[in-house]
């Protein structure tokens, strides 16, 4: 069974600036739906408001009812978790401190709830010298023992091709 890819809010935003702009490259976008609906790619609820609260073609599309049931991740998050992905931050941090690191405790705390089948994906390189509010993602996950990668793994590891529709 593959794992689910949970996506961190950087994915779709640099997608859609950088190399799959929404109205350039449509199958992209509609392959997204797709695996969110086979349950391959999720996004949790705290990672889409991210998004939500954009003012431009990306927020309307998360926003859209066929993507977000497709994409929505439908679970709650375990609040101890959170707290232990936190404490991996550092577990003294400051207000602006977690301001800083905003939502990512809670992508990685629903990786954390089933270790052995998710896959956090954001476009943060590892960069184990950081500390406190500064650390990556990949560095958080790897101290937890969860399997992290980047946009172009993901679409290795799921096979996408611009003609994957049957």
């Amino acid at each position: 069974m593959m794992p689910m890819h949970l996506l961190d809010a950087n994915v779709l935003i640099t997608a859609k600036n950088l190399y799959y702009p929404l109205n350039r490259i449509p199958e992209f976008w509609d392959w997204l739906i797709h695996k969110g609906n086979e349950g391959a790619v999720k996004i949790p609820p705290q990672i889409l408001q991210e998004i939500k609260t954009g003012n431009d073609d990306l927020s309307s599309w998360v926003s859209e009812k066929e993507v977000s049931d497709a994409l929505t991740l439908l679970e709650d998050v375990n609040a101890a978790e959170v707290r232990r992905v936190t404490n991996q931050y550092a577990p003294d941090l400051n207000d602006a401190e977690i301001y800083q690191i905003g939502q990512d405790p809670f992508l990685i705390a629903y990786a954390l709830a089933a270790v052995d089948d998710r896959v956090v994906v954001t476009v943060e390189a590892s960069k184990p010298t950081l500390t406190r509010a500064n650390r990556r993602i990949p560095d958080v996950c790897s101290d937890l023992g969860i399997s992290c990668c980047n946009t172009f793994e993901m679409l290795r590891q799921l096979n996408f091709s611009t003609d994957w529709r049957p």
